[in-house]
């Protein structure tokens, strides 16, 4: 057996790109002629030249494979250069991936050159749920190695601890790289002392705790003292999540008005030998004179009457004193009018004259007569109404009828999710504040009702599938007709 050139010196075979080479090698070259015998020089020559022109392909070579996101090279493949047809290499995953199931760690050289397979040999570690958040939220996009997870509180708490943790390489595996926040409700200081005076106790000062102020007794034989201002303040929080209290404390001070007397008048209402604060009293003139002024008035902090007393005026032929009406006002509000001026006279809310208007307008005549003038009539005023909530009930401070400030709290029934405040106040005119929150289906119930919704859609469709092809069945094995016979002849 002879052999070739190339394997008489000890070199692999060229394949079929190598002897395409060569075959371009030759047209370029022209045809063959022969050639004196030149010794083993020549044949050398020749192939150094073929392997010149095959390359690494040629020789049949992979380059080394790219680099993958998810896996590397095991050391001993990532050095070399270049790789043999039909080799294998092997990955490991890298921190944070994770061996996709049934997938191989390995890469083959083809015989295109081409690595296989090109997709990615590991997937990317999951942290578990962080889990529920008492009194806050937790928001989670994904559980991928890397993601992250942010918390926050509801309206009167804060958080205690990181507000965003994220997925981390942790033990040979991923984990949240801190532990899960607390929500804790706004803590307010202890409320201020007052001179003369003290509040109640609470266990704890935190949001909407309410304290309550009252005055001491006065020694005997000294004047009492008024508490100036808001008996009662509450734990709130400011616009940094710290907590105040809604407003300053009370005072608690002696406080005393003179007996007040008005000339051509005399009091109706407020009797009494001593006028402390917010004490009030009520005048009126005497026959023949109008009063210039307010008919109430009240004691105040700074030991005055406020507004100041009223005067009382005389009577003439030309002018009129400030109509009296009743669940109304009065524009322009003055106390004498000139004999024909006119005024308007609004009725107060849900309140109209006799003829259904709400404004008419009057006309001093002069000796304190106005024309036309007529009281204000009143329907009922509209109270507030037990919210209705859907899949849910009120659990506390339920009333007939609500007042300005009444508050109410609302729990849904099993299986539905509270979507806004639970405690809720009456602000007039059948309106809460917060909204009266709603009562949905949770998402696990849901899941539940889908899984047997698809469950009966099943069985019908295989129901209707069973019968088609019974009836089918029936019809083809019927024993065969007359007709049927004829036709068939």
């Amino acid at each position: 057996m002879r052999l070739s050139p190339a394997l008489r010196l000890g070199r692999r075979p060229v394949g079929r790109r190598g002897a395409a080479v060569v075959g371009e090698a030759a047209a370029v070259m022209g045809p063959p002629r022969r050639l004196p015998a030149r010794g083993p020089g020549l044949v050398v020559g020749l192939v150094l030249a073929l392997s010149w022109l095959g390359g690494t392909q040629a020789q049949g070579m992979c380059e080394p494979p790219d680099r993958l996101q998810s896996a590397e090279l095991e050391e001993k493949f990532s050095t070399m250069n270049s790789f043999p047809i039909g080799s294998t290499v092997s990955y490991i995953c890298r921190p944070g991936y994770v061996r996709i199931p049934g997938k191989s760690l390995t890469r083959t050289c083809g015989e295109d050159f081409q690595w296989s397979p090109t997709e990615e040999l590991c997937t990317e570690r999951k942290c578990k749920h962080p889990g529920e958040l008492g009194d806050g939220f937790v928001n989670v996009t994904d559980l991928t190695f890397g993601s992250k997870a942010t918390f926050s509180c509801r309206a009167g708490f804060r958080l205690r601890g990181a507000s965003e943790i994220t997925c981390v390489i942790k033990n040979e595996g991923v984990d949240w790289d801190r532990d899960l926040p607390l929500c804790e409700r706004i803590p307010c200081k202890p409320p201020p002392s007052i001179a003369n005076g003290h509040h109640t106790e609470a266990a704890s000062y935190v949001y909407q705790t309410a304290v309550t102020y009252t005055c001491d007794e006065a020694p005997k034989g000294a004047d009492p003292f008024s508490l100036i201002g808001s008996a009662t303040i509450f734990c709130t929080y400011d616009a940094d999540l710290n907590g105040v209290w809604s407003e300053e404390p009370p005072q608690c001070k002696v406080v005393k008005c003179e007996n007040p007397k008005v000339e051509n008048g005399k009091k109706t209402g407020g009797f009494g030998p001593l006028y402390t604060y917010r004490d009030s009293v009520m005048f009126e003139c005497d026959p023949g004179y109008v009063m210039n002024g307010s008919e109430v008035i009240f004691c105040g902090e700074d030991n005055t009457w406020s507004p100041p007393k009223p005067t009382c005026k005389k009577i003439t032929r030309s002018v009129c004193g400030a109509p009296e009406i009743t669940h109304g006002v009065v524009i322009p509000a003055k106390s004498v009018y000139e004999g024909g001026e006119s005024v308007q006279i609004k009725c107060s809310a849900h309140c109209t004259f006799p003829h259904g208007a709400e404004e008419m307008t009057v006309t001093c005549q002069g000796q304190n007569t106005w024309s036309s003038l007529q009281d204000c009539a009143c329907g009922p005023m509209s109270s507030g109404l037990t919210p209705h909530i859907n899949y849910g009930k009120v659990i506390d401070g339920q009333k007939p009828a609500y007042s300005v400030g009444d508050m109410i709290t609302i729990e849904c029934y099993t299986g539905y999710t509270l979507h806004g405040e639970a405690r809720i106040q009456y602000i007039g005119e059948n309106r809460w504040v917060p909204a009266v929150p709603t009562c949905q289906l949770s998402a696990y119930i849901t899941a539940i009702i889908c899984v047997i919704v698809a469950v009966i859609v099943f069985l019908a469709a295989f129901w209707a599938y069973k019968k088609f092809f019974a009836q089918n069945g029936k019809r083809d094995s019927t024993p065969c007709t007359a007709e049927y016979k004829i036709c068939k002849a």
